[in-house]
């Protein structure tokens, strides 16, 4: 079982930590900091740390796997059918992004770029072939993510319906600001997600409305292949994305994906 609750990672000089989220107040964190890493051993220490950000709170992953179309809302505003098993995309390491990062957008992926609120998934140790039963045992702990999308290569004319180019770009895949232990949050299928763009609600949903819940998708996942340790799955956004009322993201829009009582990421988009 996880030692930690609330797992940050932050900086003090040119030092960076792993440590527990023990408040927030002021625009301030108060962070007990741990010895090593989540994945190889956590150790409690008596330092505690006041900051002002957070960094993404894991170091690096593998792999980031992504779920399509796993909201019965977004299928029915897609109007696509729901296939037998989950679709299955991938962002390379290099998409990894802190909760608090600014976004910097490639001028061919600024067109139709859109934002995918989404519950995130660290995996705690290496699975494969893992039963839905065992599942959630595999789990470090959850967190909040945008799936950014550069559409304008995804459609199927560009892309010949392959989704991995259009989500791939540096740093489109931040998430954060925190890890909540798996022990903490009990069931991933009784959560709130809300994103907003500059303030506005563009998305709103329980994650009970997930079409493959969390442990059905790391059975799938890891059948016949090894999940490593570290990898981040996203697992899918609910109905309201962009695409559908063509307001794609603009230079200097911020974006704020919020899974209630696990994470937050607020990033704001910048145009090269």
């Amino acid at each position: 079982m996880a030692v930690f609750q609330k797992l940050v990672r932050f900086a003090v000089g040119d030092q960076i930590h792993y440590g527990e989220l023990l408040s927030t107040a002021n625009e301030k964190y108060r962070i007990q900091r741990y010895e090593g890493n989540p994945f190889d051993g956590l150790q409690p220490t008596n330092e505690q740390h006041e900051v002002e950000t957070l960094l993404c709170p894991i170091e690096h992953t593998p792999i980031i796997m992504c779920i399509g179309l796993n909201y019965h809302a977004h299928a029915q505003e897609s109007n696509l059918p729901i296939p037998l098993y989950p679709p299955v995309f991938t962002k390379p390491a290099d998409a990894l992004a802190g909760p608090f990062e600014t976004i910097q957008i490639h001028p061919d992926a600024q067109p139709q770029l859109d934002y995918e609120g989404e519950l995130a998934v660290i995996i705690a140790q290496d699975a494969k072939n893992v039963s839905e039963e065992q599942a959630l045992d595999y789990v470090l702990g959850y967190t909040a993510g945008n799936d950014l999308s550069a559409r304008n290569f995804q459609l199927p004319a560009a892309s010949g319906g392959q989704f991995c180019y259009a989500k791939s770009f540096d740093k489109f895949a931040p998430v954060g600001q925190v890890v909540v232990s798996a022990a903490r949050v009990g069931d991933p299928q009784a959560l709130n997600l809300v994103t907003r763009v500059n303030g506005v609600v563009k998305q709103e949903t329980s994650t009970g409305d997930m079409i493959w819940g969390v442990r059905q998708i790391i059975a799938h996942l890891s059948r016949g292949t090894t999940l490593r340790k570290g990898t981040v799955i996203l697992t899918g956004t609910p109905a309201g994305v962009g695409f559908f009322t063509s307001e794609f993201l603009q230079d200097g829009d911020v974006v704020e994906v919020e899974v209630e009582g696990v994470g937050m990421v607020k990033n704001r988009i910048a145009y090269l």
